[in-house]
């Protein structure tokens, strides 16, 4: 697949001030961390897996195929870089997996009979609330 501790050397990290509830601790430290990673410049990644990711992580990525995570779940500012270090990684080894193609396969005959059964129910059913025809 690709060598985690090479793809580490290539993200870069940057601290920022967390938001929310935290008091005065919020507006003096910087524990928020902000991950980010240059998919096109990377060469760890080869050139089919860089194209599986752009189009698996679309809607992730911007227009210069940067990838931004964020965390700023915890007080530590160690914890949350190690916590968007796992995300990363699971984030790109579950998108590194090509999806297997799917096979159609007939609808079974018992099934398309139990339809067909229902149907035919359901149309007697209906047509016994109607009222007798008398000629």
């Amino acid at each position: 697949m690709f060598d985690e501790q090479a793809i580490l050397n290539e993200l870069a990290f940057k601290a920022v001030r967390s938001s929310g509830a935290g008091g005065q601790h919020v507006n003096k430290t910087a524990s928020k961390v902000e991950l980010t990673f240059d998919l096109e410049s990377s060469e760890i990644l080869s050139e089919e897996q860089k194209e599986l990711l752009k189009t698996n992580l679309e809607t992730r990525l911007t227009k210069a195929f940067v990838l931004i995570l964020q965390c700023g779940e915890s007080r530590s500012q160690h914890k949350n870089k190690a916590i968007v270090i796992s995300r990363f990684l699971e984030l790109i080894k579950t998108n590194l997996i090509e999806d297997k193609e799917r096979i159609p396969t007939k609808t079974p005959k018992a099934v398309k009979r139990k339809r067909l059964a229902n149907k035919r129910k359901k149309s007697e059913k209906k047509s016994n609330r109607k009222p007798p025809q008398i000629d």
